[in-house]
C-alpha cells in the first residue's frame, strides 16, 4: 500500500512538474544577429552607463593595423564596429543579452589610401558623428588575444 502512494504522489509530481506553461514575454524586445560576412570578430567593448556593447569585426588588414598600434588604418582595411543595447538575460540571473540593434559604423581604407567612414543608425539621421574623432576611436581598440 506505501509503495503504491508512493509511486501515485511521485507520478503526480512528475506530470504536474511538466505541465507548466511559459509565460515570459519579450517585452517589446527585438534581438537582431549581425552577420559580419567575411570579416572576423577583432574586439568587443561595453558601455554600462549608456547601456551598450559593441563588438568590432574587420578583415586581416584591420587586425595587422591595431595589432601594430597604428594612427590610421592600413590600405585595404575594413572595419565594423556594431553597437547593441543590453538587457538582462530573463534566462540566467546576472546575465546580459544583446538587444535591438543601434549602429553599424564602417572605416574603409582603400588603395589609394583614403579613408571613409560611414554611420548606418537612427542616430544618425538626427546627429553627424565626427569622422576624424570615430576613426581614432576604432583605431584605440586593441584585438582581443586568444590563446
Amino acid at each position: 500500500m506505501k509503495n503504491t502512494i508512493l509511486i501515485l504522489l511521485v507520478s503526480l509530481i512528475a506530470l504536474t512538474a511538466c505541465s507548466k506553461e511559459n509565460n515570459d514575454t519579450d517585452n517589446g524586445l527585438k534581438r537582431v544577429v549581425f552577420d559580419p560576412g567575411q570579416l572576423k570578430f577583432i574586439s568587443n567593448s561595453l558601455n554600462p552607463k549608456k547601456g551598450t556593447m559593441s563588438a568590432l569585426y574587420g578583415n586581416e588588414k584591420a587586425l595587422e593595423s591595431l595589432s601594430k598600434e597604428n594612427q590610421t588604418p592600413e590600405t585595404g582595411t575594413v572595419m565594423k564596429l556594431v553597437t547593441w543595447k543590453y538587457h538582462e538575460n530573463p534566462q540566467y540571473i546576472g546575465g546580459t543579452i544583446t538587444g535591438e540593434l543601434l549602429s553599424i559604423e564602417t572605416v574603409h581604407s582603400d588603395n589609394a589610401g583614403n579613408i571613409s567612414y560611414d554611420v548606418k543608425s537612427d542616430l544618425a539621421k538626427t546627429t553627424s558623428p565626427n569622422k576624424d574623432e570615430r576613426i581614432q576611436y576604432f583605431m584605440s581598440y586593441r584585438p582581443v588575444s586568444r590563446p
